[in-house]
């Protein structure tokens, strides 16, 4: 079986080489395939069950496209995608990340300066070739190296943003959780923690037949290479370069291999010593006294037999969780049935929104929010802001679909920009029209750490604004956040009462689990939003959630967990 995951996959692969071979991110090509993903991203089913012309029948879906689904499906292979992966390999690939590069740089840096992968850029970078080029010179080449430090690339040392890594992790368990006899596929590691970057992938398989498995992971299409194979552990190497270990356990020992294939490592150490403390033996199989099994079946099981509650994956880092719940004071972490709506939230009203009003609107109403901000980006945002007759005409629709819609309240807000100085979109009074403002950073990036705060500070003080939406601007792994003075900012958070954004996409998850938890201990309240652009972006939440309990926030942190009569009354009060 085919998941729509591995189709996903397999169009965002071409997205990234179709865009350099294009040379533009913008070329018609590129934009089909990304209008093709938005498409199946909204599709409920099994694109893999339909036939070209059914396939061309969902939104963004064109004949082409369904073409290459239907061969990708009958085949497992896309011959056009395996001619660009000739041309673009994986380490040259990953050089598009990097902050100044684009493209039309890239393929001119491979075919004057023969640079191939990120150790050929940094030679090139110390022997000052770059400058040399036309259109590049000394600043750009100081901004491409800088870049690489922030980022923190190493040639050796491959980390995956979880962005890209999540899909392929979850789309390769659901087809393992389909084979006979599996009881349970479930992604491990450091990914389960919901961490930045990922090492590698682990998957964790509950069965008492091994072999199915191992074969389905050894012949898997998207497998460039097998680096190891034995009875219960396969590991592969994947076309876009990631390491995938595939583990097999009884289903009686699901909750032990969970628990020490999840990690920490340093959090799975000290869970060893409280046993050896009561005279046990936890390890990968289960907690045992001797040879008897006390627990091993659930993670649940195990926690309770170690006189402590079930931690989430999100917070076994060993940064204190273990001896904070010991003692029992370890925050009621918040959970995402405790999210009472979403409150930064895009439609078609934004340019680089995808989806329309009513369509965003009935997916917030389906999840049974309580209230919606629909806020669409400000007018100095370009291409995608909104002039003030287009948001008066917006403010309208909003009011009459909220109708639809009695048991949700539907707030007029917007995305306001801060400018370099901290200035916003519109004028105060303009501003104040507005139920709910998110003010965000979309560029420069490059200011110092005092210009930064400055204009955080000053977005912070203007009365229309409620919340500081991702913080640092970052992409993980593609752009790094803005330097800022953090202390700074959050006693400015917590002065003048305005909350800090938890956003909920993978690719951000601004602000940082670091910046929650400093934050927490700030007093200063977060909103957990999804800054949703199509319907399938919803599912952002319960990324956001996870990342603030990583930040060990709980329930009464968190502004969106509010009941409707108090949280308009927060929404207010900045006015």
């Amino acid at each position: 079986m085919i998941s729509n995951g591995r189709i996903l996959g397999m169009l965002a692969e071409m997205v990234r080489l179709m865009t350099i071979d294009e040379g533009t991110s913008q070329a018609f090509k590129v934009r089909a395939y990304e209008n093709a993903i938005h498409g199946i991203e909204g599709y409920s089913g099994n694109v893999a069950d339909l036939d070209a012309k059914s396939m061309a029948g969902i939104k963004g879906v064109g004949a082409s496209i369904a073409a290459r689904i239907v061969e990708f499906v009958d085949t497992g292979s896309v011959k056009k995608l395996d001619e660009l992966r000739s041309l673009y390999p994986v380490e040259f690939v990953e050089l598009l990340k990097i902050p100044g590069l684009g493209p039309k740089t890239l393929k001119m840096l491979r075919s004057e300066l023969g640079i191939g992968n990120l150790d050929d850029l940094k030679a090139a970078l110390e022997r000052e070739a770059l400058r040399a080029l036309p259109g590049m010179g000394k600043t750009s080449e100081e901004k491409i190296a800088r870049a690489i430090e922030r980022l923190g690339l190493h040639g050796k040392d491959r980390r995956t943003p979880i962005a890209e890594a999540w899909p392929v992790a979850v789309g390769l368990a659901t087809e393992l959780a389909a084979i006979d006899g599996v009881t349970a596929a479930v992604p491990a590691g450091s990914l389960r923690r919901l961490a930045e970057t990922i090492g590698d992938i682990d998957i964790v398989v509950a069965t008492d037949d091994a072999q199915p498995v191992m074969d389905a992971v050894s012949s898997h299409p998207s497998a460039q290479s097998v680096v190891g194979r034995g009875e219960k552990k396969t590991s592969i190497i994947t076309r876009s370069g990631i390491q995938i270990d595939v583990r097999v356990v009884a289903p009686s020992q699901l909750g032990a291999a969970l628990l020490y294939f999840t990690g920490s490592k340093a959090h799975n150490i000290s869970l060893r010593q409280r046993a050896i403390d009561r005279g046990w033996l936890l390890n990968e199989y289960g907690l045992f006294e001797d040879q008897v099994v006390i627990a091993a079946d659930t993670e649940e099981s195990i926690y309770q037999a170690l006189d402590l509650p079930l931690l989430p994956p999100p917070i076994r880092e060993n940064s204190g969780e273990i001896e904070a719940a010991a003692k029992g004071t370890l925050p009621a972490l918040v959970s995402l049935g405790e999210i009472k709506g979403d409150l930064h939230f895009h439609s078609d009203r934004s340019g680089d929104g995808r989806s329309t009003l009513e369509e965003m609107v009935a997916a917030a109403a389906a999840r049974g929010y309580h209230y919606l901000a629909i806020t669409e980006h400000g007018e100095d945002l370009a291409i995608n802001g909104s002039s003030r007759e287009q948001m008066l005409a917006h403010r309208g629709r909003i009011r009459t679909l909220n109708e639809q819609y009695p048991d949700m309240t539907l707030l007029y807000g917007c995305e306001l920009n801060i400018s370099p100085t901290g200035e916003l979109d519109y004028d105060l009074d303009f501003r104040l029209l507005f139920d709910w403002c998110v003010a965000s950073v979309h560029s420069s990036f490059d200011l110092g750490a005092e210009q930064q705060t400055a204009r955080l500070l000053r977005a912070m003080s203007d009365p229309a604004v409620n919340v500081i939406g991702h913080l640092t601007g970052r992409y993980i792994g593609r752009r790094p956040g803005i330097e800022l003075e953090l202390e700074a900012v959050l006693e400015g958070l917590a002065v003048s009462g305005v909350a800090l954004e938890v956003n909920g996409a993978l690719d951000r998850l601004d602000a940082s689990a670091e910046t929650i938890r400093r934050a927490v201990g700030a007093d200063v309240k977060l909103v957990i939003s999804t800054d949703s652009h199509h319907t399938s972006d919803l599912r952002r939440m319960e990324f956001g959630v996870a990342n603030a309990q990583r930040g060990w926030a709980a329930a009464a942190d968190v502004v969106n967990t509010l009941d409707s009569p108090t949280f308009l009354e927060f929404a207010r009060s900045r006015r």
